[in-house]
């Protein structure tokens, strides 16, 4: 499938998330890096190149309007936090998951969780996204490379996940997904717009509802939706 750049972001488009499941087994290696508006106008080049050698999605509106701009019509969004779940129902009888990310409650609860929906889901590995030092980082990379696993899921934030996946990536190569806030939704910790806000494409604007101090950030979809429509990409 080809790549499709947009302001030096290159984008796989795909359809759905299933589409993105079967290129996952397919390659069986590397990483998925959810793309929206804030990381196509504000990526840094060294975050440009590690998200341009992985696999970008769309996870904002805002990719997939830049995509269909450009002519890739069927192109859909396809959230991160749905997409790993849909990941684990793909392969948790045949896979083996190491998870990284969130408080020690939220990530402890993260496991329980999955062990219960998804029975025998066998998950060889995981700690918070506390990583305070180089040694505790060097002590997480040995037990990745010891303990090999096929799918490891990094819940800590961007920039911060991308950069430690590609670290990881270069040092012991399988399936990285970055997640930001998906075990504290997934353990209720968090909660999601409601349906309707998802399927009228306002998830968005009901986060910044929920959290006007976003606003700073939302701002900048004004000036990608106007960048969009004049062609700047």
């Amino acid at each position: 499938m080809k790549k499709i750049s947009v302001n030096g972001i290159d984008i796989y488009p795909f359809s759905d998330k299933s589409e993105v499941i079967r290129f996952v087994n397919d390659n069986e290696k590397g990483i998925l890096i959810a793309i929206n508006a804030e990381k196509i106008l504000h990526s840094t080049e060294d975050m440009r190149k590690i998200i341009n050698r992985s696999i970008g999605y769309c996870d904002g509106i805002g990719a997939v309007m830049a995509l269909q701009k450009k002519g890739y019509k069927n192109v859909r969004k396809i959230p991160g936090c749905e997409l790993w779940i849909d990941i684990v129902k793909a392969f948790y009888k045949q896979k083996t998951f190491y998870l990284i990310g969130g408080q020690q409650g939220i990530i402890e609860s993260t496991v329980t969780k999955l062990k219960y929906t998804f029975e025998g889901i066998n998950i060889i590995g995981y700690r918070n996204g506390y990583i305070e030092s180089d040694v505790e980082k060097e002590n997480l990379i040995s037990d990745i490379t010891d303990k090999k696993p096929d799918i490891v899921f990094v819940a800590m934030g961007s920039p911060k996940q991308e950069f430690l996946m590609d670290e990881l990536y270069n040092r012991y190569p399988a399936i990285y997904q970055g997640l930001g806030g998906s075990f504290d939704v997934f353990t209720g910790y968090a909660k999601r717009a409601p349906k309707w806000w998802i399927e009228h494409r306002l998830e968005f604007a009901y986060r910044l509802i929920k959290q006007p101090s976003r606003i700073k950030r939302q701002i900048h979809l004004i000036k990608f939706w106007f960048m969009i429509q004049l062609e700047r990409f």
